[in-house]
C-alpha cells in the first residue's frame, strides 16, 4: 500500500504562501490579461459566494478531445468553493472574456483529466503533490488523489 505525504480529501488546500508563488501568479495573470497565454493560461474570475465581489486567479485551461476543463491542483481552494456555489464564471485571455457554466466531475470521471494535466503541467504544479504524484503515476494513484483535486467541465 502506498503511503502519501498529503491527505487527498475534500479538505485538501494548498495556499500560495510562498512569495515566489504569488509573484509567479501575478506575472502569469498580467501576461494572460495582455493576451499572452502561457501554455493555455487564462484568468478565471468567479463571484465570491459571501461577498459577491469578483475574484480572479490564473488557471491552466485543459482541452481533451475538444472538451475544456479546469483542474484545481491546489485542492478545494476559494475559487473552487465559489465556482461550486455559483456554477458560473468567466475566463479571460487578452480582451476576450467568456462567461461559462461549470459542472464538477465525479471522482471516478477525473482520471483522463488528471493524467493529461500532470503530463502538460507537472513542471509547474508538481510541487502541490509533494512528490506523491507524477505524470507517470499508475491509475490507482490518480484514483486515490481524485477527491483532493477538483475538476470542472466547462459548458
Amino acid at each position: 500500500m502506498t503511503e502519501y505525504k498529503q491527505t487527498y480529501d475534500s479538505k485538501r488546500v494548498i495556499t500560495a504562501s510562498e512569495g515566489s508563488m504569488r509573484v509567479f501568479n501575478r506575472i502569469v495573470a498580467r501576461l494572460t490579461k495582455l493576451g499572452l497565454s502561457l501554455m493555455g493560461s487564462r484568468v478565471l474570475s468567479v463571484q465570491g459566494r459571501k461577498s459577491g465581489e469578483w475574484r480572479s486567479t490564473p488557471v491552466n485551461l485543459l482541452v481533451i478531445d475538444g472538451q475544456r476543463y479546469l483542474v484545481a491542483p491546489r485542492g478545494h481552494t476559494q475559487w473552487v468553493k465559489n465556482l461550486r456555489a455559483s456554477g458560473v464564471a468567466r475566463l479571460q485571455l487578452g480582451r476576450t472574456v467568456e462567461t461559462f457554466h461549470a459542472e464538477e466531475l465525479a471522482d471516478a470521471d477525473k482520471l483522463p483529466a488528471l493524467r493529461l494535466y500532470l503530463k502538460k503541467w507537472a513542471w509547474e504544479v508538481g510541487t502541490f503533490f509533494s512528490g506523491d504524484v507524477t505524470k507517470n503515476s499508475p491509475d490507482e494513484v490518480l484514483h486515490h488523489i481524485a477527491p483532493g483535486v477538483p475538476v470542472f467541465k466547462i459548458r
